[in-house]
């Protein structure tokens, strides 16, 4: 599965209505032919991964063939911004200028005919004032994580004075652990401790990037502390060949579940892989990877997001209940057995309901390409000599 690469610094245990992605094949994204869905069409603006978004710049969501139910536009911390909705329900508006060097996101449900719903999510910063730079982080300010969450911060503009910048930045956890930086490119500072963090860590973010020259001429605008816990550990094992998933919370198993990986034409990344985010119902789109009108999926129930590129856990109802924890038939993904709307009972609804964001999905098998490590919150994949040498500051 690929799909367009995700924005940081939104509420870290959010859980949205739809998210576009795409898995790479033909017919769905478990290679069956795709369910029919809402003729509802949304269109939403800015789009999704759009960055610099000026804070006067339109914020709108139409819709052609239906009516809109819901629009929800808000900022990193929560906060909804009003907006007006048309006589018609075919469109909305903010009301509103956009704070600056903020992270948005903006969830719009519509409905056809017929009753068949259709929604779409979009995540997007603002620019920064001229001359400045900020620091995106996630996770957010008094979220709960799992043992795989790295600190990270996606930067407004490319930092050229890495060093005076990750001078700036520390990561301090009670109890105390060895936590060194990364840089990720020139707009990627991620942070971690050499092994997952101990189940009750309190993790402490600490910016203090006022006045910080992060490229000549721009100075950074941030002073604050940000703190955060880790809950207890949840890791799920995949393995492609057995064709199963061992879920273990603190050592203890609590269930093998079993799944449907990608097939021999579109393997499942290998490696360990962080939940980003997390969903009750997804879109995915062929159109997002390129391969035009193959499938428009509106209701992919229980996902789970495991790469920047397009790689989710989730619920599938449309596949053959035959293949999984038998072959591995999807483009990608890591499918479980799921019913149409998303069923809690079911293992696809059992392991969303005991995830949280930043719990871990390590997968292994006989075939295929092991994750980078950029690619979403898959730092682990770096072993420690490797991930120190990362820092600009030795």
């Amino acid at each position: 599965m690929r799909a367009a690469g995700r924005l940081w610094a939104r509420p870290a245990a959010a859980v949205a209505l739809v998210l576009l992605a795409g898995c790479s094949g033909g017919g769905g994204p478990n290679g069956d032919a795709a369910p029919a869905g809402s003729r509802a069409q949304l269109s939403v603006e800015p789009g999704d991964g759009a960055q610099d978004v000026p804070v006067d710049g339109r914020v709108a969501v139409s819709v052609a063939g239906g009516r809109l139910l819901t629009v929800r536009l808000a900022d990193d911390r929560g906060a909804p911004v009003p907006g007006t909705l048309s006589a018609d329900r075919t469109g909305w508006t903010a009301d509103r200028r956009l704070a600056t060097a903020t992270a948005y996101t903006l969830d719009a449900v519509a409905e056809d005919g017929a009753g068949l719903r259709a929604a779409q999510h979009a995540g997007f910063t603002t620019a920064a004032p001229a001359h400045t730079f900020v620091g995106f982080f996630t996770p957010e300010d008094g979220s709960t994580v799992g043992v795989g969450m790295p600190v990270s911060l996606r930067f407004s503009r490319p930092i050229e004075n890495r060093a005076a910048v990750e001078r700036a930045v520390a990561v301090v956890s009670d109890p105390p652990l060895e936590i060194a930086p990364h840089w990720f490119g020139d707009r990627r500072l991620d942070f971690r401790p050499r092994e997952y963090w101990p189940a009750g860590t309190k993790v402490t973010l600490l910016l203090r990037l006022k006045d910080v020259e992060g490229a000549p001429g721009h100075l950074g605008t941030q002073d604050k502390d940000v703190h955060f816990t880790v809950g207890r550990s949840l890791v799920a094992a995949v393995d492609l060949d057995a064709h199963t998933m061992t879920v273990r919370q603190d050592g203890r198993v609590l269930r093998t579940l079993p799944v449907s990986g990608g097939s021999p034409e579109h393997s499942t990344y290998l490696g360990a892989m962080v939940v980003s985010e997390r969903f009750e119902e997804t879109r995915m789109n062929s159109q997002t990877v390129g391969l035009g009108d193959e499938y428009d999926i509106k209701d992919v129930p229980h996902a789970l997001r495991l790469t920047a590129s397009g790689t989710f856990v989730h619920g599938n109802y449309w596949s053959d209940r035959a293949v999984f924890g038998a072959a591995n038939t999807s483009h990608g993904c890591i499918g479980l057995p799921d019913a149409k709307g998303g069923s809690d009972g079911s293992p696809a609804g059992w392991l969303y309901r005991h995830t949280m964001v930043g719990d871990v999905v390590e997968v292994r098998g006989s075939r295929g390409e092991r994750v980078a490590p950029d690619n979403g919150l898959s730092d682990w994949n770096l072993d420690w000599a490797r991930w120190r040498a990362g820092g600009a500051v030795h």
